[in-house]
């Protein structure tokens, strides 16, 4: 599943609540750059939790909000997603689009051909 711009926004503020967060606290932290509403968080909350991407703790009070979806995931099915959609499938030609338009540094060249050493490549 594709999470939205605003479902990353989202996640963002859990990911970086070890310990979740009340739905007051995640208001708090998304509205500088939403200018979301209590009712909107919520909906957004309410609606990731049926996706399987939040998890509610109701038994605590307020209710507790964590990510239910690892960052990991997320960033790799996005990665995935941007390969099958934009590059026919190959991360060569991904990989060779961005270092056309990226300039590494070379610590950053390095770090790349050791990993693609690694890889046997």
């Amino acid at each position: 599943m594709r999470l939205t711009d605003n479902e990353w926004q989202v996640l963002g503020v859990l990911w970086a609540a070890k310990d979740g967060v009340t739905l007051g606290q995640a208001v708090e932290a998304l509205r500088p750059a939403t200018g979301w509403s209590r009712n909107t968080v919520l909906t957004y909350l309410t609606r990731m939790a049926a996706k399987g991407l939040v998890s509610i703790d109701k038994a605590a009070a307020p209710h507790r909000y964590r990510a239910a979806a690892e960052r990991r995931d997320c960033a790799a099915q996005e990665r995935r997603s941007l390969v099958e959609r934009v590059y026919e499938g190959s991360a060569g030609k991904f990989i060779a689009a961005f270092l056309r338009e990226e300039p590494l540094s070379h610590q950053e060249r390095d770090e790349l051909r050791r990993l693609l050493d690694e890889m046997e490549v």
